[in-house]
């Protein structure tokens, strides 16, 4: 099994609807999202995915949310989701989950901070 990881950056705001302290106020974050892919075979060139095409995708989905209020954004605010670490980790996943088949989306982790880290994995 092959794995290769790539990340993006990106600056915004958020707040928790319902939340029972600070954050329930807008605030921002420096957020890194890390996108997994794997699988078991790799190109004629012996790469499993491009890096600069994941990144790429990865950067297109950071650009939406990028200086922006997460909470304005139409899956957050149409859906009524709570741009929580969780469910952010969750929009990158079901945004990249079919753009490199046949291999697999593993694992995508979202740090609102350089301690604190939501990881979806799906089943």
């Amino acid at each position: 099994m092959y794995r290769v990881k790539a990340e993006t950056v990106f600056s915004t705001s958020h707040y928790l609807k319902d939340y029972p302290g600070k954050c329930a106020n807008l605030h921002g974050h420096n957020w890194k999202v890390v996108v997994e892919i794997e699988g078991e075979k790799l190109d004629k060139l012996g790469m499993l995915v491009d890096f600069k095409e994941l990144k790429s995708a990865i950067d297109e989905i950071a650009e939406q949310l990028d200086h922006g209020v997460i909470n304005n954004h139409p899956y957050f605010k149409n859906n009524n989701i709570n741009p929580t670490a969780e469910n952010i980790a969750y929009f990158f996943y079901k945004k990249l989950k079919n753009k490199f088949h046949p291999n697999r989306l593993s694992k995508v982790e979202v740090y609102e901070t350089d301690k604190y880290v939501a990881t979806y994995l799906p089943d």
